[in-house]
């Protein structure tokens, strides 16, 4: 195979734990050309990939519809040998089937997957999404498991140096979906037990500044630092691998840092890490209530508010549970 296209159009969690895919068909098809087709606001996670040729963007936000046909003939146009669909809509499996590959692969889920030359089941239970992904190429290459991984480049190293001169932690406390996101006076908690001496980062996207600054307002910390809006995903991804640990929900923040090998504690409220979506790094721990609810989990996604108006799920998680590395043990290995 000369050309191949992988299709992962949604959000940012999804596009890196497609990324063993990326990994495993460079291995084996060493001189053939990769492409991504991911949405946009995405392409900053696989910028300067060095196993890619080409990442195209199809703009869902505006003219959709218009777009997608775009996006479409672009495909068309490319004479792609394979195509690998890691999405069960009808959009991407609109692009697959009217590709003109030879080789078109998808989930047996897929409304289109009648059009597709090989079909994958999909179990959302007791699998890891980066291992459903990877079963999809399992015929074109082996069945050896690969991790997902992001490639922050010198410039994005560089941007984040002046940050990690102190030893340091990073949270990230919100989430798209609210019953993802472990209420802000569960994070003034975990912020409070961390020794004095830790400069704490806040990070996350744009929209996530203000209510970070309302953290802040809620703990009395000098060294509690808002960076939200600051950083690219890969700029994020290089300040998170120096951390001595991370703070995150089920959400992008958790997947850079399984995509960086970077230490986590990824907190899960109305959902579960049997879906499939939990951390991978080394010295990763879950943590979720001890509490057994029968309303958890109300939803593979999250909802903006609890259906049920109490969000235990969230208030039962206790402090005790998190990692709260030393200070003096971080410095030491710096030295």
């Amino acid at each position: 195979m000369k050309k191949i296209l992988i299709i992962q159009t949604a959000f940012i969690g999804d596009v890196i734990l497609a990324t063993p895919i990326i990994e495993k068909l460079s291995e084996f098809y060493p001189d053939s050309q990769i492409d991504f087709i991911l949405r946009r606001g995405n392409e900053g996670l696989l910028k300067n990939h060095p196993k890619l040729t080409e990442v195209y963007i199809w703009k869902k936000k505006t003219n959709k519809i218009a777009n997608l046909f775009k996006i479409i003939s672009l495909v068309r146009s490319k004479k792609y040998d394979c195509v690998v669909n890691v999405q069960r809509f009808f959009a991407s499996g609109l692009i697959t089937a009217l590709s003109g590959a030879k080789i078109k692969i998808g989930y047996r889920k897929n409304p289109l997957s009648i059009f597709f030359t090989k079909k994958v089941g999909h179990r959302l239970i007791g699998q890891h999404e980066t291992s459903r992904n990877l079963d999809l190429i399992k015929e074109l290459t082996d069945d050896k498991y690969v991790r997902p991984k992001l490639y922050p480049g010198v410039a994005d190293e560089a941007k984040v140096a002046k940050y990690q001169g102190v030893p340091y932690l990073c949270i990230a406390p919100n989430s798209v979906w609210k019953t993802k996101e472990l209420p802000a006076l569960k994070w003034v908690e975990i912020i409070l037990a961390q020794e004095e001496n830790w400069v704490i980062y806040l990070i996350g996207g744009p929209t996530d500044f203000e209510p970070c600054e309302e953290l802040r307002d809620m703990c009395d910390r000098n060294n509690l630092i808002n960076l939200c809006g600051k950083l690219s995903f890969l700029e994020s991804a290089a300040l998170m691998k120096g951390a001595a640990m991370n703070y995150v929900n089920d959400s992008a923040p958790l997947h850079i840092s399984s995509a960086i090998d970077a230490p986590c504690n990824a907190v899960f409220c109305s959902t579960i890490p049997s879906f499939g979506f939990g951390p991978l790094g080394s010295g990763s721990k879950i943590i979720e209530t001890r509490e057994n609810l029968s309303c958890r989990p109300c939803g593979i996604h999250g909802y903006k508010k609890c259906p049920l108006n109490h969000f235990n799920c969230a208030h039962s998680i206790r402090k005790d549970d998190f990692d709260l590395p030393k200070y003096s043990d971080y410095e030491k290995k710096r030295l």
